[in-house]
């Protein structure tokens, strides 16, 4: 099974005045912009996502649409695991009451999405520690279902990696 894990594009900065719930903080619009830039070339580089699970949170949600949108990926499902401050297990736990098969991409935010890597890489929320940069992309791929320490390290692209790669 290949799992990507999808920090979400460049969103405001947190401003109580204009989003008193910063659940609904979205994207800037350079930052989508520049996302579906990085989304047209993921089509080459990812050519099949099975399922695509997304924070609800605006920002990571846009996120996924937009893969949705450009990149040809399934439309996003909320997976309330994925909000801040949840735990990598809750995340794992989850994936496998789904019984994913194929790949599966999770939009998310940090420092989860690296504490989720880490956990899966090493069993460990603290072990790895790599930045995840807004927009980027890691493939984890495992041997059968996600567990913790079932994971292999494909790669790690920041957006501009992603647009730096060949057509």
């Amino acid at each position: 099974m290949d799992l990507y894990l999808v920090r979400h594009a460049i969103a405001f900065d947190r401003d109580a005045s204009q989003w008193p719930d910063d659940r609904e903080r979205p994207l800037t619009e350079e930052g989508a912009r520049r996302f579906r830039r990085v989304a047209r070339r993921l089509r080459g580089v990812v050519p099949e996502v099975g399922a695509c699970l997304s924070s609800p949170l605006a920002r990571a949600w846009q996120t996924a649409a937009t893969l949705q949108e450009v990149s040809g990926w399934p439309a996003p499902e909320p997976f309330a695991e994925l909000e801040p401050g949840r735990s990598a297990s809750a995340v794992i736990r989850a994936l496998k009451a789904r019984e994913p098969a194929g790949s599966i991409a999770l939009v998310g935010h940090e420092p989860g999405l690296h504490e989720l890597a880490s956990c899966l890489l090493l069993r460990s929320e603290t072990s790895v520690v790599f930045e995840l940069k807004k927009g980027g992309i890691a493939r984890l791929v495992f041997e059968g279902p996600p567990k913790a320490g079932g994971a292999r390290l494909r790669w790690l692209f920041t957006p501009g990696a992603v647009l730096g790669l060949k057509k």
